[in-house]
């Protein structure tokens, strides 16, 4: 150590390789463990290989950037201090590696020319020189705020005359130090007693520290939102603004004057507040002193019903004189002639649409009357849709039955229905009951009705097919007028026409009474006269023949001969009447 000067400093010292490897105190046997001398000339006392040395044991650990470069990058006399320069004794400084500085400037340039000091890990690192991870501005005079916090380092520290930028000496008490006036000196206030760093437009603290109360226009409701260029525009704070009217400020007129020729001329604050433009406080009350007071359902009705949203084209002023302005016309035209006019006040009212004013009395004063069955039939029965999606009928061309009801009799009294004053049905139905038919005169039928016959149910001779219980499907031209057609022949051929197959039963009987019959006993062979006129015909006529499975009583022949009738005895005459008799045909 007497001779490796240099050595022994960095031993005391405790720097450098040789320090970490010999334990403090140790004496010159020491370096025999790694040097040995008196071994010739040409003896190297340094054995090592510089690529296996742990650099960490020099007391400088190499990382980042530095763990990539060669040796001679830094143990090179270019960066060898003045001041150990003197203190290495090997001639060749080349081939020396003591004498570097371990501080960041003794390698690299100073670029900020001793303005933050020497020690520059404070605010860089080894793997990337200009990344800036470290550096904490909070603990600088000025810690960073608000939108401070974002901006790029060099917005402050901008280069001086010099070139070099400025990181010291800055000045930074006043904002205006940084930011030029945009207000030219109006306020005499610092820039902090309105604004701060988090933002200077819009959600600045203008509207929390700057009192706008003091004013002479208070901010209020949606106006405490408004950015202050808004109304002052070009940040000129001292120029008078007009609040008066909020037309000053609120133009062009959104309502496009609408509300002009009110009395107050349209002023905003009559229908709107600061608090929003909408809703709009013009309520029912305030519509109610309109030319449209609203009632009943109309006060129900939101607004856009009837002003339709159109943006600044929205229409306040809209025509209400006749329903039909607002609401389409659910008729379609059936009620656009004189009386009505399409005025739906006349049969509604603003309480329901539904409900219709058209009562019972009203109803006889037009030209179709409810009478009988008619006045307890629900409207929807005969006012409904012709036709599918078709309006609800309300006027009809043809105001006969057919029009509402189903002809039963599919036409077969469309001839008669079509004369006289009373056309329709109603020649023989009314309106009391359908049933009743009151009305029908069979006199004026082929038929007239006459005696019992006039006693004599409809459907007795009226027969409906597939013994049906109704009269429903009758045909009533099929009634026959003929006795036989419709009474049970109880004589059997004995009184057939000659030359017919038909009796006339007229001949004998009439529509009054069955019995007695009208039959001339003097226009036979057997006039009666004297006790025969008393007599039943029953004591002559009581021959009884089996006929087509019948039992029928024998009115011809009948013996003429008094001893036909009164013999000796009654069992002669009863035996007479047991002998069977041939029924002869005609007279």
């Amino acid at each position: 150590m007497d001779c490796h000067k240099e050595i022994a400093v960095r031993l005391q010292r405790r720097r450098g390789l040789h320090a970490t490897l010999v334990a403090p105190g140790a004496t010159a046997s020491s370096c025999i463990k790694c040097h040995s001398d008196h071994n010739g000339e040409n003896f190297s006392l340094v054995r090592w290989d510089p690529k296996a040395l742990d650099h960490s044991k020099t007391g400088y650990r190499l990382d980042g950037k530095h763990a990539t470069l060669a040796c001679n990058r830094c143990h090179n006399p270019g960066k060898i201090a003045p001041a150990e320069r003197s203190t290495i004794l090997m001639k060749d400084v080349s081939r020396s590696y003591l004498g570097l500085s371990q501080s960041c400037t003794g390698c690299h340039e100073d670029k900020h020319h001793g303005q933050l000091g020497l020690r520059c890990e404070q605010c860089h690192n080894t793997n990337d020189w200009k990344v800036n991870k470290v550096f904490d501005h909070s603990k600088t005079k000025y810690p960073l705020t608000g939108a401070h916090v974002s901006i790029n380092c060099q917005k402050c520290h901008a280069k001086g005359a010099d070139g070099i930028l400025r990181y010291a000496g800055i000045k930074f008490s006043r904002c205006a130090d940084c930011h030029t006036d945009p207000h030219r000196g109006s306020f005499k206030q610092s820039c902090e007693g309105c604004h701060t760093t988090v933002t200077w437009k819009k959600t600045s603290a203008l509207n929390t520290k700057f009192d706008h109360s003091t004013t002479k226009y208070p901010l209020e409701g949606k106006h405490q939102q408004v950015n202050c260029g808004t109304c002052h525009h070009g940040s000129d704070f001292k120029k008078p603004v007009a609040f008066k009217l909020c037309a000053d400020c609120h133009k062009p007129d959104p309502h496009s004057g609408q509300f002009s020729r009110r009395p107050d001329k349209g002023a905003c604050e009559s229908c709107h507040t600061v608090n929003g433009f909408k809703p709009a406080k013009y309520a029912v009350a305030e519509h109610n002193k309109s030319a449209f007071p609203l009632r009943e359902k109309h006060a129900e009705v939101v607004c856009a019903k009837c002003h339709t949203p159109a943006g600044k084209a929205t229409l306040y002023k809209v025509k209400f004189a006749a329903c039909l302005d607002c609401h389409k016309d659910v008729h379609r035209g059936q009620f656009a002639v004189a009386p009505y006019l399409n005025r739906c006040e006349q049969c509604h009212n603003e309480t329901t649409f539904h409900k219709s004013s058209m009562t019972l009395a009203r109803h006889q004063k037009i030209d179709f009357k409810l009478t009988g069955g008619h006045i307890a039939v629900a409207c929807i029965d005969c006012h409904k849709p012709l036709r599918e999606n078709g309006p609800v009928s309300y006027h009809f061309d043809n105001l006969s039955c057919t029009t509402c009801h189903q002809d039963p009799h599919r036409g077969q009294f469309a001839k008669r229905m079509a004369e006289g004053r009373n056309q329709g049905c109603v020649v023989c139905h009314s309106t009391k009951e359908w049933k009743d038919v009151a009305g029908f005169d069979h006199s004026k039928t082929t038929f007239t009705l006459k005696g019992a016959h006039r006693a004599v149910a409809c459907d007795a001779c009226h027969r409906a097919p597939n013994m049906e219980r109704t009269l429903k499907n009758v045909d009533y031209t099929a009634a026959s007028t003929k006795c036989e057609d419709c009474h049970e022949n109880i004589h059997g051929p004995q009184f057939v026409r000659k030359g017919s197959a038909v009796t006339s039963c007229s001949d004998c009987h009439n529509d009054t009474k069955w019995r007695p019959s009208t039959f001339d006993h003097e226009k036979t062979v057997f006039s009666l006269k004297g006790a025969h006129v008393d007599t039943r015909c029953k004591s002559c006529h009581a021959n009884f023949q089996d006929v087509n499975g019948k039992s029928v009583l024998l009115y011809k022949p009948t013996p003429t001969a008094c001893s036909s009738c009164h013999g000796n005895t009654l069992k002669s005459v009863a035996a007479r009447n047991a002998q069977p008799q041939e029924v002869p045909h005609g007279h």
